[in-house]
């Protein structure tokens, strides 16, 4: 069963303290008021998707583009920062206008949450990639913690495409699966996870139903 999302934004770590006094790392994060502002069908857009706005520009409209405009306009709505779109199945498609809280998910439930990962600058491949690196004695010349050889013989005379090698670390689009929600501050619309979740402080997160562990 497919339905919306959420869109969040990551406030930090914490402890959340049980009732029989056990403790559990938990995430805070602070859901906005989500609005639909537009839906995609099945019959005329190929697919069934519901495209939520979201978190305050504090802009006026006019200093909105005007393809932007139109959407917020349209529905009487602040100008919003973001806008995500979720695949929905056809029978949780929501109609424009409708106000998503921090209410849609419940407690004990999985959700998967999605966010661009702290950068790390450049990293060698014993960071990036767990590398044991070269011997640490005789005959390895300055080069302990290179990766070695990476290429091959004159066939195919190549280096492959993903080979582990030095790089930038970070920085990319990373999928936490099955964090459980252990609590609900429906008074200040704060989501409180268990576990980790992708991103620094202040990060955009896009939350979803668990796909590995239904409702």
């Amino acid at each position: 069963m497919l339905r919306s999302g959420l869109i969040a934004t990551k406030i930090g770590n914490s402890s959340y303290y049980h009732d029989d006094g056990k403790n559990t790392h938990v995430t805070l994060l602070k859901i906005d008021e989500c609005v639909v502002s537009n839906v995609k069908t099945l019959d005329k857009d190929g697919y069934n998707a519901v495209q939520l706005a979201s978190i305050e520009t504090g802009k006026d409209i006019s200093h909105i583009n005007k393809p932007q405009r139109k959407i917020f306009s349209s529905i009487k709505i602040k100008p919003k920062k973001i806008i995500k779109e979720f695949r929905v199945d056809t029978n949780n498609i929501l109609e424009i206008g409708t106000k998503l809280n921090v209410d849609h998910f419940k407690i004990d439930q999985f959700v998967d949450a999605s966010s661009i990962s702290i950068g790390k600058g450049f990293a060698g491949v014993m960071k990036r990639h767990n590398f044991g690196g070269l011997r640490a004695s005789h005959g390895v010349s300055i080069s302990h913690r290179s990766h070695g050889s990476t290429g091959q013989n004159q066939d195919p005379g190549r280096v492959f495409k993903g080979k582990k090698m030095a790089g930038r670390m970070g920085n990319k689009k990373v999928t936490k699966q099955n964090l459980k929600v252990i609590d609900i501050d429906s008074e200040n619309n704060i989501l409180i996870v268990k576990g980790s979740v992708p991103g620094k402080k202040n990060s955009i997160i896009y939350l979803k139903d668990s796909v590995k562990k239904l409702l």
